[in-house]
């Protein structure tokens, strides 16, 4: 297969494997946390309003959704990819990087604290992990 194609190909299943390893992990997190009392996380507009109730529980698996979910698009990417396996998987991570950018921008309410965790540990970090699991 062309090289060319052949990093395209694993680029576009790096994304769909760490979007369902994302959403995954964010539709299991209520069943193991449950969300504050009367609080509708189904919505944005819900989200916004249920963060001053929220504590730091809650934001275990939304972190862990963006973390395991770029570490398992790099490590799919690395493993497919024909060349440049650390920019490949690198750039998966900026894909979920800048999701988690909007993320931010779509929920002003979430504490920074978490954003920077999150900004700071989940994306880059877990990109540079999986491509060195992907090598062992």
């Amino acid at each position: 297969m062309n090289p060319i194609l052949r990093n395209i190909l694993a680029i576009v299943a790096g994304v769909i494997v760490g979007s369902a390893v994302n959403m995954g992990l964010v539709m299991l997190g209520p069943m193991v946390i449950p969300p504050p009392a009367g609080a509708d996380m189904t919505t944005i507009k819900g989200l916004t309003e249920a963060m001053p109730l929220m504590q730091p529980k809650h934001f275990i698996f939304p972190f862990l959704a963006h973390a395991l979910g770029t570490l398992a698009g790099a490590w799919v990417v690395a493993k497919i990819a024909a060349s440049r396996k650390l920019q490949m998987a690198m750039t998966i991570g900026l894909f979920f990087l800048f999701g988690g950018i909007m993320n931010i921008q779509m929920l002003p309410g979430s504490p920074v604290w978490f954003n920077v965790l999150d900004v700071v540990l989940a994306y880059l970090p877990m990109a540079w992990l999986g491509r060195k699991l992907a090598k062992g």
